[in-house]
């Protein structure tokens, strides 16, 4: 015979505990480069009818077993399924720009590849965050690192992607000052992680960077919008 639920004793569920194991399930644990060229669409709200593709640089298996898109997204590599944003775009799938097809779920190749790699480099946890892999960039990412409120800004060539056993992943930049050879590679130790050293770190795509570059009047204006309001706020 049951207990009457009246008699039954008071459960306390901790609510931050069960917050920090959800995201502990989200975290990154393995990565895989896109090489095929598939893309992930998104809209913007302000144009309902007007779709946008962008390359996927890579592919990254959540300790949940989830499998996701990644992208260089304002502030981190990012997930597409977090791509919700009012002003900033809204994912809608995965495309082949090869056959022009439209999915919603990764490719099964990658999920296997992921799943596989997973296995076979199984790391133990530990209190610190450790390095677990590094990929390379293959896109021509850059970053615009901005520091103390009132230093001027600087754009670098991201050159790398690291991916910690907490879930992070940091961008590699260069300290132009300990350069010894080049091309500059993953590993090198004129390298370090973009966070390290800068308060503010937005990733741009290579040709988005190069009208910065060229310091073209509506894209210095787009950047002032988006970036600056944001940079203020943290101080």
């Amino acid at each position: 015979m049951g207990i009457p639920l009246s008699h039954r004793p008071a459960r306390v569920i901790d609510l931050d505990t069960m917050r920090q194991r959800q995201q502990a399930r989200k975290r990154l644990v393995r990565l895989a480069p896109e090489l095929d060229g598939l893309e992930m669409v998104y809209r913007l709200p302000s144009e309902s009818e007007a779709y946008y593709g962008m390359p996927l640089l890579a592919w990254g298996l959540r300790d949940d077993g989830e499998v996701v898109g990644l992208v260089p997204w304002m502030e981190s590599l990012t997930p597409c399924q977090m791509l919700d944003d009012p002003e900033h775009g809204h994912f809608i799938g995965y495309r082949d720009p090869e056959t022009e097809e439209l999915f919603e779920e990764p490719p099964e190749h990658k999920v296997l590849e992921l799943e596989q790699a997973a296995a076979y480099f199984e790391y133990e946890e530990t209190e610190e965050a450790t390095l677990i892999q590094q990929l390379p960039e293959t896109q021509g990412t850059h970053a615009l690192c901005m520091d103390e409120s009132g230093a001027p800004w600087q754009l670098k060539q991201v050159f790398g992607w690291r991916l910690y056993s907490d879930g992070a992943i940091e961008a590699l930049l260069a300290d132009e000052r300990l350069v010894e050879s080049t091309p500059i590679l993953p590993g090198d130790a004129c390298l370090y992680p973009g966070h390290s050293r800068h308060r503010v770190v937005y990733f741009f795509q290579r040709q988005i960077a190069n009208r910065i570059r060229r310091e073209d009047p509506a894209t210095l204006e787009a950047l002032a919008l988006m970036v600056m309001p944001d940079a203020d706020q943290r101080e």
